[in-house]
């Protein structure tokens, strides 16, 4: 059940409204809208503000609609707006209005008319860099341009030959008269229209001139009769030109909002940057699941559930920062922990030898689908002599504090019995390339009944069943914790992190995944999250990895085993600190870790590189 709006968590535009609400303002009425360029592909800052003004207008019963400004015909095209309309969708939101700024395009040109007649904007024979030079700066005053005292009726003749295709591309321009010592730069007499040439994907070849968003945005709102215009914190300097129009023209007048746009760490939020990548081939397209948008994150398993309760989570301010991509990544793996099947996967196989088990045999082993979900019930695994493990699960000289399988080490296999590792067959090399093992058969199911414990199990796959598949492994697109720090002479391409992606062409799977359909997702269990991708074809899976498990002995072996294991205790990490004192909201803790030179931290929580190296030190 929804909370009621008296219940509901609170923000400052959630308060704004309520007070609108308080005083009857438009009647009792609440109407949003998201109103993106179709210019490219949604991201998951785009998610933010969706669930912002759709979210609002649900919690108090108003409606939202979805308006393309589509003021730019030279970059916008079809595909966008179609992919933007199937993004909203799949978020789990339905607009009320669908629209277009093209749709008013014969209304915003009478009131740029009415503007002209009233004094209020003229024609300029100024180029687009006389214009910038005429600007003036954040400490000097602007120019006059010399065209600025042109009669009305000689602008309005010139206005209308603009329309009528007369003139080349850029050479006029129709600009708002207001101020140009204004210490504002939007309101240095700003340009309203443009001549352009070119084909519009909705009006065609109808208009040789087109709006410039600054003038079609704020009349859109108010012929759409919004009454909260929610923008993000950049659009918070251009609010007083968006007023000046309403109030020349006299027309219903729309509050705009401005709220903080959402940064992550690692992750480029720019859709203008983020086209230069797919254009330069850096990543496969705009649905690349490395990508930020939100076309490349449903590929890669991201869930909507997870995405929403992620945006309401980071809140709503006024404040400029940057979330952790481990926040995200944390509603994601809590999501698919609910709702993900469970099965084995082996991605870097070692072949098992079980030398006492009976070759011929094949047994199937009762396997749960989800421990988090009763209802999903159990499946059926086949068990053989000959098996797959993942390499990392064996160590022929294991380090200390080292469990998994090593020789004469005894471990559980998941769901079958207890092995103990008895010789190794190694190549030319010097790699283990097969593991020869006993198992004891009063241990079926992985239980021994005369109670003893072993202290590690791992998964594997029957070698006779299983099937091939290639697992795109993804890490970070950027290898900078912001992308848009470059040193002089480099740009933002040259923070792109070089192994963020690995693909496994030869991976074992269980045969339950035989024809796993695309978009489905599994917990390849103590691998990760894992998405049939689309490339996949009958007899050849593709599996994208959406986010890793935490892997503790991974992180102490990479650090040089330095880490043993801590008990119950407080956490040192900086990151847990903060997240206790409510500054941030990232990962649920167990009570035990690891200890890095006498400092403890709990599992997750392991310290930062720099945290790390100070330890060390």
């Amino acid at each position: 059940m929804a909370a009621s709006p008296s219940s509901a968590p609170s923000n400052f535009i959630r308060d704004l409204i309520l007070d609108d609400l308080k005083t009857n303002k438009h009647n009792g009425r609440v109407q949003t809208r998201f109103p993106p360029e179709p210019n490219g592909y949604l991201h998951i800052g785009h998610a933010k503000a969706i669930c912002i003004d759709f979210g609002l207008a649900d919690e108090f019963g108003g409606h939202t609609n979805l308006r393309f400004d589509d003021t730019n015909p030279e970059k916008e095209e079809t595909e966008y707006v179609e992919s933007i309309q199937a993004d909203v969708k799949w978020l789990g939101f339905h607009w009320d209005g669908l629209f277009y700024a093209s749709d008013y395009f014969d209304q915003l040109y009478e009131w740029a008319v009415k503007l002209i007649k009233d004094g209020n904007a003229y024609v300029d024979d100024l180029t687009a860099e006389e214009i910038r030079k005429h600007r003036g700066t954040l400490t000097e005053p602007g120019k006059d341009s010399p065209y600025r005292n042109r009669l009305v009726e000689e602008n309005l003749n010139l206005f209308e030959r603009m329309r009528a295709g007369e003139f080349p591309d850029g050479s006029r321009t129709l600009r708002a008269k207001i101020d140009m010592a204004s210490p504002n730069l939007n309101l240095r007499d700003p340009v309203m229209y443009r001549i352009l040439h070119a084909e519009h994907h909705r009006t065609g070849n109808k208009w040789s001139i087109y709006p410039m968003y600054d003038y079609a945005h704020g009349q859109s709102d108010s012929i759409e009769r919004v009454t909260h215009s929610l923008c993000t914190l950049e659009f918070e300097d251009h609010r007083p030109l968006y007023n000046w129009f309403i109030q020349q023209l006299g027309i219903f007048p729309s509050r705009q909002i401005e709220f903080d746009r959402l940064n992550l760490t690692y992750t480029l939020l720019s859709k203008r940057k983020l086209l230069q990548l797919v254009q330069e081939g850096r990543v496969s397209g705009w649905d690349d699941p490395r990508m930020p948008t939100l076309g490349g994150i449903r590929r890669r398993g991201y869930t909507p559930e997870a995405v929403r309760k992620f945006c309401g989570a980071i809140g709503v301010s006024k404040t400029t920062g940057s979330i952790e991509l481990a926040m995200l990544e944390h509603f994601v793996r809590e999501d698919l922990n609910k709702r993900a099947p469970r099965v084995m996967a082996v991605l870097r196989p070692l072949k098992v030898v079980i030398d006492n088990y009976p070759e011929n045999q094949v047994e199937e082993m009762d396997a749960v689908n989800n421990p988090e979900d009763a209802s999903a019930g159990t499946r059926k695994v086949p068990f053989s002599r000959v098996l797959y493990i993942e390499q990392d699960d064996f160590r022929e000289d294991p380090p200390k504090g080292y469990f998994r399988l090593s020789p004469g080490r005894e471990v559980r296999l998941r769901y079958g019995y207890f092995v103990t590792c008895k010789s190794v067959v190694k190549n030319e090399k010097g790699e283990v390339v097969e593991v020869h093992c006993s198992y004891d058969p009063a241990t079926h199911g992985g239980n021994a009944p005369d109670g003893r414990k072993v202290k590690s199990t791992i998964h594997w796959v029957s070698a006779a069943n299983a099937i091939d598949a290639e697992v795109r492994i993804y890490e970070n697109l950027f290898s900078k914790e912001n992308p848009n720090e470059v040193e002089d002479g480099k740009d933002v391409l040259d923070n792109l992190n070089p192994n963020s992606l690995e693909v496994i062409t030869h991976a074992k799977l269980e045969p339950s995944l035989a024809n796993a359909a695309a978009g489905n997702r599994y917990q390849f269990e103590r691998l990760g999250y894992f998405c049939v991708d689309p490339d996949s074809g009958p007899g050849k899976p593709v599996f994208n990895r959406t986010v890793a498990l935490k892997d503790t002995w991974a992180k102490v072996e990479k650090r040089g085993n330095v880490m043993e294991m801590h008990g119950p205790g407080p956490c040192e990490a900086q990151r847990c600190q903060r997240e206790l004192r409510g500054e941030d909201r990232i990962i649920k803790h167990a009570n035990d870790g690891i200890r890095v030179r006498g400092k403890n931290y709990h599992k997750g929580c392991e310290p930062s590189q720099r945290e790390a190296a100070k330890d060390l030190s």
